[in-house]
């Protein structure tokens, strides 16, 4: 059983990159491997509860974030210095999650048999 990490750095809307990572999760889950994900940077507010995508036109994903543990990814960190850096605070999460220090993520990190950046 691999050890994989799903690394999230880009900001929700904007890009692909948020919601493709999540499909990747989701995929991921379908096989034995011990999952888990980081957000880290603009990927915090991936994570805000109160998304309102209706003005954007697009089809918001913060209904699927709950998801993730039962697809196998139990593990989900969040920097805390990037929530400080962005006003955010652990009222603001969505769903639950570890807010941890970016020493943690990195000793996380280098636990991990793979990385997966979005």
């Amino acid at each position: 059983m691999a050890k994989i990490m799903f690394v999230n750095r880009t900001a929700p809307h904007g890009s692909i990159y948020a919601w493709e990572g999540l499909e990747v999760v989701l995929i991921f889950g379908a096989f034995e491997n011990e999952l888990s994900a980081v957000f880290m940077d603009d990927a915090v507010f991936s994570l805000k509860k109160g998304q309102d995508t209706t003005e954007l036109g697009i089809k918001g994903f913060i209904k699927t974030l709950p998801v993730l543990e039962d697809y196998g990814c139990e593990t989900i960190l969040v920097e805390k210095e990037s929530l400080d850096a962005r006003g955010m605070t652990a009222d603001d999460i969505a769903i639950p999650v570890q807010i941890v220090d970016s020493a943690t993520i990195a000793k996380a990190m280098a636990e991990q048999d793979n990385l997966l950046p979005f």
